[in-house]
């Protein structure tokens, strides 16, 4: 009988691109680095991928190489560490980390020759609390994050990570249907587990299985909040329990905590998991191995019951994503989280808004059932361009014109909207005026914008986000951030063209800003720009003249109609104004080209 150890780590940010450009906004509290996701991937996901250990271990470790192991100074943690990376993350390592996803996909694959079963599970596609959702949202929820998986790592997902463990009956019934193997929860969310780590089985009322990994519970809070990072020998004796006893069955430890952990929660925290592992890789009582090896070769023997609903950073099931149920991260402070029921209430009513006119619009639309469609969306909802042209024409009805195409995509991105509104993080924390709250508020601006109905359905969402305060005089309310800081004060579309236009004067001719294809042509003295939206095919064009320069640039310009001529007033639109990298791009060569005049005038 030997011991299993499993590290799994489950890696994740919520989406933080702005729902018009698709891009992160410059973060001033993620300094020095430009936001959080920049930040956390060099200070933990990068590392990761490229985890060294201490200076002082080098000399041991080039006298005794692990050659039973494979393990080396230098190492790919995803290549022994199990672990799932969301979505919302993926698609923001696509564009601007490849080489940290690419070490993900990597380091699977090397699992898989080694073991026979991949590191990498699947998770829902957004960071949502599957037992609060409705049971169609949540069966869109697990199949996008199943097919962007099948996508990524080029094969099936043995087992999905569901988010913050948030689990109940209903939710693993989805999760078994869609033959998901396994899944990963806290040993005190099911009951009747013997205690010895290894998979247990869950059956639900329908008959169908699925298979649980219950974690250390002990281990995981030490980990994260114990300090014990800082002590390497010490985390090898915790990955190592049974090393002095015998044992008369397999037994399993294993490690379940958040990968921001190694080395963004904890310095040196990627360092610290090496030298463990190494450790671990010295002595033959204990074998490092993956949750999906492990599922494979223990089938499960032992029947559990969920504790349902139930989730592992909550006491009280799941109430803390919607009723001040007590649990914050500070402690010290009253318990003032009153505005969460208020909030999830008024979005619900908004996504109730938005699935009707999803539904209700579709059914004129689509070739098939609206629902399958969405569903079927997951293929492509990662990417943009060309790939949701030929999605939208695959679902269209035959003899769809460009302008239903077009509506056909704007109602794919409503949904995608709609389900991004419930991201679980604007209900983790603290307070209701949180970079998090404000990022779904602009998911809501979104969806009130493609749904049509903005003008009927704004005042009335205002009013729902209301009650959604503290309770203290003067404080916050939700509705106040999403006037605030959420609703677009400014035509993007607008600013976008405007940046097109102050390029292609300045002699820099453009073909993309943003999530914008852009053309620029010159229109005697002034410029024309045109621009097509990549996600949603939507078309505009724009023509206007530059004035000024430095800071003080602005672009006049109007919009042109179809068939011709200028609709409407003019307006003026500011170098501030203009999407970060743009105004960025165009401030700096100006600044060097001043630099150069000075040159030649000294």
């Amino acid at each position: 009988m030997h011991h299993s150890l499993i590290v799994h780590q489950h890696l994740y940010q919520p989406p933080r691109e702005d729902p018009w450009l698709e891009v992160v906004h410059a973060e001033p509290s993620a300094a020095p680095d430009h936001d959080w996701n920049a930040r956390i991937n060099r200070e933990c996901y990068m590392r990761l991928a490229q985890a060294e250990a201490h200076r002082r271990d080098a000399r041991a470790a080039a006298r005794d190489p692990d050659a039973r192991a494979g393990l080396s100074r230098v190492v790919n943690l995803y290549a022994w560490c199990s672990f799932d990376a969301g979505a919302t993350l993926c698609e923001w390592l696509d564009g601007e980390a490849p080489d940290t996803l690419r070490a993900m996909q990597q380091g699977d694959a090397a699992s898989v020759r080694r073991w026979g079963h991949g590191n990498a599970i699947a998770a829902p596609y957004h960071h949502v609390i599957l037992p609060l959702a409705a049971p169609r949202e949540r069966r869109t929820e697990i199949r996008w994050g199943l097919r962007d998986f099948r996508r990524r790592f080029g094969r099936e997902a043995e087992g999905i990570w569901l988010p913050e463990c948030a689990a109940d009956d209903d939710t693993l019934e989805a999760v078994a249907a869609e033959g998901v193997r396994f899944t990963i929860l806290a040993p005190y969310q099911v009951q009747g587990h013997d205690g010895s780590g290894m998979p247990v089985r869950w059956v639900g009322a329908s008959g169908r299985t699925l298979t649980i990994v219950p974690y250390d519970g002990s281990l995981a809070g030490d980990v994260a909040f114990g300090g014990l990072l800082r002590k390497r020998l010490r985390i090898a004796q915790r990955f190592t329990p049974y090393r002095d006893m015998p044992m008369v069955a397999p037994r399993c430890t294993t490690l379940a905590t958040d990968g921001e952990t190694f080395g963004h929660h904890h310095k040196g925290g990627d360092a610290a998991l090496l030298e463990g592992l190494s450790l671990v890789a010295r002595q033959s009582s204990t074998r490092l191995t993956n949750a999906a090896a492990l599922v494979a070769n223990h089938p499960a023997t032992q029947t559990v019951t969920l504790v349902s609903p139930s989730a592992w950073s909550c006491a009280h099931g799941v109430d803390r994503w919607r009723s001040n149920c007590g649990c914050r991260l500070d402690g010290g402070k009253p318990a003032l989280q009153q505005w969460r029921g208020p909030l999830r209430g008024a979005l619900e009513q908004l996504a109730t808004h938005a699935h009707e006119v999803y539904e209700r619009e579709g059914r004129d639309l689509f070739a098939r059932d609206v629902w399958d469609v969405r569903d079927a969306y997951g293929d492509v909802v990662a990417q943009d361009g060309n790939a949701l042209a030929d999605f939208a024409r695959l679902v269209a009805r035959d003899g769809s014109d460009e302008t239903a195409l077009q509506r056909i995509r704007e109602l794919l991105e409503l949904e995608r909207a709609t389900l991004r509104l419930f991201t679980s993080c604007a209900w983790f924390f603290d307070e209701v005026d949180r970079l998090e709250v404000r990022q779904v508020l602009r998911y809501a601006a979104r969806c009130l914008e493609l749904s049509g109905a903005a003008a009927r359905l704004t005042p009335a969402f205002v009013q729902w986000l209301a009650p959604a305060t503290n309770g203290l005089a003067g404080s916050p309310s939700a509705s106040d951030v999403f006037v605030r800081e959420a609703l677009p004060h400014r035509d993007h579309t607008l600013c976008v063209a405007a940046s097109a236009i102050a390029s292609a004067a300045a002699g820099m001719l453009v073909t993309r800003v943003t999530v914008y294809d852009v053309q620029a042509s010159p229109v005697g003295t002034a410029w024309q720009v045109d621009t097509t939206h990549r996600r949603t095919g939507a078309r505009a064009s724009f023509t206007g003249t530059v004035r000024g320069a430095g800071p003080s640039l602005l672009v006049r310009l109007a919009r042109v109609r179809s068939s011709g001529g200028v609709d409407g007033s003019e307006e003026e639109v500011a170098v501030h104004e203009f999407p970060e990298l743009m105004a960025q791009l165009l401030l700096r060569r100006e600044a060097s080209e001043d630099a150069a005049l000075l040159a030649v005038a000294d």
